[in-house]
């Protein structure tokens, strides 16, 4: 029962780790986890880390670990956006498919799991996930979802349809393509996990109501009569300069009807173009 002394006195790494855990002592515990550089001995540590809220040690032990799953939980659990975006980088770049497309999911980087479902040949799974949140990019999956069943059964491939061949049998498309645009627009940037309880759950929305009057960037609108995939990048700038243009123009016909001709001299207004600008 005399455990503190034990580990003092105690010469086996093995007992004095096991006592360290028994007593907490993370100091001591994390010294003899670097000498033995067991994967077993990391993910231990880090259970105890995160027992005593020790969170920084607890990241750096999953990570000795590569335990990706106790990272996920960790970046997720803790709200840290950073930590979800490093972990899906690193877990795709070690294979870790799974929680490379979970972290990517949980940023709404709907781009990065569509291509990662692509490079991984789960192409079946990539065209309903196009068909789901990215519809500008239902054809060019089906394609490649054509081209790679062939090889096994022609007759399968051949009954697979295109939208850009078959828009009759996909009703809505045209108004999806906006609202893909809309939501890539409104939801740019992440919100603060403590803004979770004033979110409005999707399965309460009705996302096609709420675009409507969304008007999409020329270039975009362009790429869907040429059958091309939008890039997010270019589209958000130019709807976000589209609107913040439109917003200036509202808020300076506004100030101009609430002036007072009489109080000024009209003979000399000079409208600056950069204020107009800006």
């Amino acid at each position: 029962g005399f455990k503190q002394q034990a580990l003092t006195v105690s010469t086996d790494p093995e007992h004095r780790f096991e006592l360290a855990l028994q007593l907490g002592e993370l100091n001591i515990a994390y010294q003899l986890a670097v000498e033995a550089e067991s994967e077993q001995k990391w993910k231990q540590l880090a259970e105890l880390a995160i027992s005593k809220c020790q969170f920084g040690l607890a990241q750096e032990c999953l990570h000795h670990a590569q335990d990706y799953g106790g990272l996920l939980l960790l970046a997720t659990a803790s709200g840290n956006a950073s930590m979800v975006n490093k972990l899906a980088e690193g877990a795709e770049r070690d294979g870790k498919n799974n929680v490379a497309f979970m972290s990517y999911f949980l940023q709404g980087k709907l781009d990065a799991c569509l291509e990662l479902l692509i490079r991984t040949g789960r192409l079946p799974e990539a065209a309903f996930l196009a068909r789901t949140y990215l519809p500008s990019q239902v054809s060019r999956v089906v394609k490649l979802w054509r081209e790679n069943l062939s090889k096994v059964n022609q007759k399968a491939a051949e009954s697979l349809a295109d939208p850009t061949e078959y828009e009759n049998l996909f009703p809505g498309l045209k108004e999806a393509f906006v609202v893909e645009e809309w939501v890539k627009e409104t939801h740019a940037d992440l919100w603060p996990a403590k803004q979770y309880p004033l979110v409005t759950p999707n399965e309460e929305r009705n996302v096609m109501e709420e675009a409507k009057g969304f008007q999409p960037s020329r270039a975009a609108a362009q790429q869907e009569l040429d059958g091309k995939p939008a890039s997010s990048t270019p589209v958000t700038v130019a709807s976000h300069t589209a609107n913040k243009e439109e917003k200036s123009l509202l808020e300076l016909e506004a100030e101009l009807d609430n002036l007072e001709l009489e109080d000024i001299d009209t003979t000399d207004i000079n409208l600056d173009e950069d204020v107009l600008d800006d």
